[in-house]
């Protein structure tokens, strides 16, 4: 509208009588369209009447300043506030409360400011973790993921687990190590417990035993973030909530956590040609840069594993964390060991493996192979059909092995 009443007055040389009466303006507003193209910024010459509510905002104002001395989570509310300013005879509405209330927060809330941080090659990383929602075998499930992020180059590494665990942390640690080619000079964290055992004053934390044997294995120093300041790490934060949104989304489906490890490092290695925002080369060239600074892999990689003495039951089983274990009848020794990782555990007499089972994380499960119990089966064939490992087996196993138990029943009968 300016501009057509410029042009109008400017090119066409009309009146600005002519103006309003053509564009329906009154003549003040064509006289201040003339005088600038840029429109005038609305701003009061004084404050709005506020009669009802402005002989309560000295007390809004006292009881906002109340607030911030009170616990974070039992401050006054702004409905809250509003039912004490009613019972004091306050008399408008809840809505115009929330208004002023509002406004006041914006004007005292000062912006958060960051000092802007520069890496140099291969001295820093940061770790943590996150959440998911994959279809796993067809069903929902919320799996854990692992983060690590090269603070110079940005590369992150993702990898997704069943349970936050010690074992799956330092799991989680190794495959990236491997995946970036070297271990950084130091790695950033989180309180959390697979290292923490004690929060110490300032910076200083007394570890878990396990993580110190980890840590001098690789040889990188450890440092933890103050207790409530994510953004600490702040590159890694960002990392989870990248890869949530561009590798989960939408929400891929899998057979198994082999399958989407598989395809979380696949969208690792396409993100190596994304250029950061403000950075000279992508995150692979960069990369590529780093992987000489970072410290040497060590000859073998550590055994992520809970390693765990553990007593034969009359089943042939053994426990672990409630759940239940087979192994070969005929192979049942009394002093066993049980080694659990992230996925699997294998039960072991000294040094030979005599089982291996993917790990269960849920509660009181028996966890069979049939075969470990055939040798039983061959001594009590008449306890085939009520026999538990081979009645989980039956259940689902094709038909064909239906068709050879009839077929050899008939033999022995007509026998």
């Amino acid at each position: 509208d300016r501009e057509q009443v410029r042009r109008a007055y400017f090119i066409e040389k009309k009146s600005v009588r002519l103006i309003a009466r053509e564009l329906k303006m009154a003549r003040k507003t064509v006289r201040k369209a003339i005088t600038g193209a840029e429109q005038e910024v609305y701003t009061l010459s004084a404050p709005r009447p506020a009669p009802r509510l402005g002989p309560y905002k000295a007390r809004i104002d006292a009881l906002l300043a109340e607030a911030e001395r009170m616990p974070r989570k039992q401050r006054y509310t702004a409905h809250k506030i509003c039912e004490m300013l009613q019972a004091e005879g306050y008399a408008g509405t809840e809505s115009t409360v929330r208004a002023y209330i509002g406004r006041q927060r914006r004007a005292q809330r000062r912006p958060k400011v960051y000092l802007p941080l520069e890496w140099d090659p291969g001295r820093e990383a940061q770790v943590d973790w996150g959440e998911g929602v994959v279809l796993l075998a067809g069903e929902p499930v919320t799996v854990q993921l692992f983060f690590m992020r090269l603070c110079y180059s940005r590369r992150l590494f993702v990898m997704a687990f069943p349970a936050q665990n010690q074992v799956a942390f330092f799991e989680g640690h190794v495959q990236a190590f491997r995946y970036f080619g070297g271990v950084p000079y130091r790695v950033s964290y989180d309180n959390l417990k697979a290292a923490v055992q004690e929060i110490l004053r300032g910076h200083s934390r007394r570890e878990q035993q396990a993580f110190v044997v980890f840590r001098s294995h690789y040889l990188f120093d450890s440092h933890f973030c103050t207790p409530g300041q994510g953004h600490e790490k702040g590159g890694v934060e960002h990392g989870v909530g990248f890869a949530r949104r561009n590798y989960l989304v939408p929400i891929p489906a899998v057979a198994s956590y082999a399958e989407l490890n598989a395809w979380l490092l696949e969208c690792c290695l396409r993100d190596d040609d994304r250029q950061v925002d403000g950075q000279p080369v992508t995150i692979g060239a960069a990369w590529q840069l780093e992987k000489a600074a970072l410290l040497p892999l060590p000859a073998t990689p550590f055994r992520c594993c809970a390693t765990k003495p553990v007593a034969l039951t009359p089943y042939s089983q053994v426990e672990f964390e409630t759940n239940r274990y087979s192994l070969p009848a005929d192979k049942a020794e009394r002093n066993l060991v049980l080694r659990a990782y992230p996925y699997h555990v294998e039960i072991l007499y000294q040094e030979q493996i005599l089982a291996s089972h993917p790990r269960c994380y849920g509660r009181n499960q028996d966890i069979f192979d049939p075969l470990h119990y055939l040798p039983l089966l061959e001594q009590r064939p008449g306890a085939f059909e009520h026999a538990k490992p081979l009645r989980q087996w039956r259940a689902g196993w094709p038909p064909s092995y239906e068709r050879l138990l009839a077929a050899l029943r008939a033999v022995d009968t007509d026998g």
